[in-house]
């Protein structure tokens, strides 16, 4: 039994240098966030609207959630050479991004619980002065998704064409961008709803008296902010209880080993194990049965380089007597 290691300590400084962008954006969207959070809370409660109210109270997570976005691109670069995280310190950042959906998840309890009382007792509303702010809130979300969107640059230098999986490239494309970068854009982008749904409701309000619109409104954008909760809960969760063997790189490892014009004859695969450890950076433990001199853990490795995601790879041979 032989094995070998492909280090991933080469690649820690990488990982650190490209987020720098998207450090800075957060940091500047979390501010302005927080700005706009303090007028959208007081004109709510000032002018009397559940709907502009509730956006406020919203933006005020997104503040702490976006703040933790920007924290763990800190915390990642800091300890990025710290030995203690066997295979980089990537998952902080997927860690902040799970944590930012359950503050979404929170919020849109707020925001029915709010929304369902002010159905209950409706009160006036004073609609200008309330549309007036809830428009300069949308203006503030849309500039900070700009800022955000921005940060996405970081991403492209990762995506790999591999000339014999074409069929799996979107796949990959799909599970690479920063997810801790998504959870703050899918912060602002729930706050840019929620401030549709409150000037609607308001303009409703003022033209046509539906007052009960402006609480109505407040339960559609949690319904709206759950469902993208939902699906950021779920996305980081795969990363984070490594649930990658249904990963197109895995049918590239077996396809690979199956398909090797010389030893692939008298070689199988007898376990694999793949996990991602970046955006576009996995490792992988592979257990071979070998029925032949070939192939040596060295001649695998080589082989399994054109995969540039594979950063880390074990390779384990167990060779079996040839009868005769």
């Amino acid at each position: 039994m032989t094995t070998h290691d492909h280090s991933i300590w080469n690649h820690d400084h990488i990982f650190a240098a490209d987020n720098t962008s998207a450090e800075r954006s957060t940091r500047l969207v979390m501010f302005i966030t927080l700005a706009m959070m303090v007028v959208e809370i007081i004109a709510g409660w000032w002018f009397n609207s559940m709907a502009l109210l509730a956006d406020g109270w919203h933006m005020s997570s997104h503040a702490v959630a976006i703040g933790l976005s920007a924290f763990a691109y800190a915390a990642s670069r800091r300890y990025a050479r710290d030995k203690r995280f066997a295979f980089g310190t990537w998952k902080i950042e997927v860690l902040a991004g799970f944590v930012s959906a359950l503050f979404l998840l929170a919020v849109v309890a707020g925001m029915v619980w709010g929304s369902v009382d002010r159905l209950l007792a409706p009160q006036p509303i004073h609609f200008m002065e309330a549309i007036v702010v809830a428009v300069v809130g949308l203006i503030v979300n849309l500039l900070c998704a700009l800022i955000l969107n921005g940060g996405h640059g970081h991403d492209h230098g990762y995506d790999h064409d591999h000339h014999h999986a074409h069929e799996h490239h979107e796949h990959h494309h799909h599970g690479h961008h920063d997810l801790n970068l998504k959870s703050a854009y899918i912060h602002v982008l729930a706050d840019a709803a929620t401030s549709v749904l409150a000037i609607v409701a308001l303009a409703a309000g003022m033209v046509w008296g539906w007052t009960w619109l402006d609480p109505l409104m407040g339960i559609a954008g949690a319904i709206l902010v759950a469902l993208w909760a939902r699906g950021l809960v779920k996305e980081t969760g795969r990363v984070l209880l490594d649930c990658e063997m249904d990963h197109g790189v895995v049918d590239e490892i077996r396809q690979a080993i199956a398909e090797h014009p010389q030893w692939s004859a008298s070689t199988e695969i007898a376990d694999l194990h793949v996990w991602r450890v970046g955006r576009q950076h996995y490792a992988a433990i592979l257990s071979l049965i070998c029925h032949g001199a070939e192939p040596t853990p060295d001649q695998v490795k080589q082989y399994l380089a054109q995969h540039e995601e594979l950063v880390h790879l074990s390779v384990e041979i167990n060779r079996c007597a040839v009868a005769g």
